[in-house]
């Protein structure tokens, strides 16, 4: 009989965590596993799924930003959801989805009186974020609350496990498994070529607009350095501070924004990847960016050293990932 699997995201725009559901969604075989997606806010990776005929649904209260009266709301939506679906396992992404996600599979366990394997990914610990002391300990001390829900915890970097394996009653039954790419053709990247002058020589970088991802630090270099061209590639909260901090320094013809592509089509348009986040898991970027044999050059932090310093890559293919979390669901 098939395993039926529910991941359930905050957010189905796209960056890393929605490209791991959408992997793992479309990658597990379908004559073993049923899957579904719940998901708050719709974009992009819904979009993708239902091109690959995936079922998705809606839970509407939930959403990203702290909100005691909506995190009520999308508790009582996922367990509604969990007890008429009826799936035996929950795999959980984000630190929204992972807290209100794991409280309501086990109240569903509890009122269906059937067992619900609870799986939740970090993907990079949110308490790495850079807020004040009360903040992150408040967000270590609901991270934790997560994991002690799940039944099984899954970290995408060692830097991760380490961490995981310092929570009281948690380090037992995290297990690290790296994200995995495929071999995806590569585009000539013409687009970010032909918006500079010949031969010029372009850094660029490839990631969600927003603070962690710290694209702002590549605008302040390019205001000191003139030599310095830079193509900034996604989409995001932070395009407006990016926009106008371009516009103050009057970097718009050697610093560009071009807004969502696909990473795969624009890599062959840099001559350098930079990867200047603050915050990282495992960044699926930075594992193409590599295999496609660009200079990187990246702040290391999270699990950006494991993919800087790997020797052997093969750990890092989404056959790999694939069968260790078929693993983890099975066992």
């Amino acid at each position: 009989m098939k395993k039926k699997v529910t991941f359930v995201i905050t957010k189905a725009n796209w960056g890393g965590a929605q490209r791991y559901v959408f992997d793992l969604a479309t990658a597990l075989p379908t004559d073993a596993f049923d899957v579904s997606v719940a998901f708050g806010q719709s974009g992009l990776l819904a979009e993708k799924l239902q091109e690959h005929s995936i079922k998705t649904f809606s839970i509407n209260a939930m959403q990203r930003d702290i909100s005691f009266i909506a995190d009520i709301q999308s508790f009582f939506e996922l367990l509604r959801f969990f007890l008429k679906e009826k799936p035996d396992i929950v795999h959980l992404n984000s630190s929204k989805a992972g807290g209100v996600g794991a409280l309501a599979a086990r109240f569903a366990s509890w009122r269906s009186r059937r067992p619900i394997k609870i799986v939740f990914t970090a993907h990079g610990w949110p308490f790495l974020e850079q807020r004040n002391f009360i903040s992150r300990s408040l967000i270590y001390f609901m991270s934790w609350i997560t994991a002690l829900l799940a039944h099984d915890v899954i970290v995408v970097s060692n830097h991760d496990l380490l961490l995981a394996q310092k929570m009281p009653f948690v380090g037992h039954k995290t297990t690290r498994i790296y994200n995995g790419i495929k071999a995806d053709a590569l585009g000539l990247g013409l687009e970010i070529r032909n918006a500079f002058p010949p031969n010029t020589h372009i850094t660029g970088t490839v990631g969600e607009l927003t603070k962690n991802k710290n694209q702002a630090s590549l605008v302040e270099q390019a205001k000191n350095d003139p030599a310095l061209h830079i193509a900034i590639v996604g989409e995001g909260e932070e395009r407006p501070p990016l926009e106008a901090l371009i516009t103050k320094y009057q970097l718009g013809d050697r610093v560009k924004l071009f807004g969502f592509m696909p990473a795969h089509t624009v890599l062959k348009g840099f001559d350098t990847f930079a990867l200047p986040s603050l915050k990282e898991g495992l960044p699926y970027v930075l594992l193409e960016a590599k295999a496609a044999g660009l200079p990187i050059v990246a702040n290391r932090v999270g699990g950006v050293p494991e993919i800087l310093d790997a020797k052997d890559m093969s750990e890092f293919s989404l056959e790999h990932m694939v069968d260790r979390t078929k693993k983890i669901y099975l066992s």
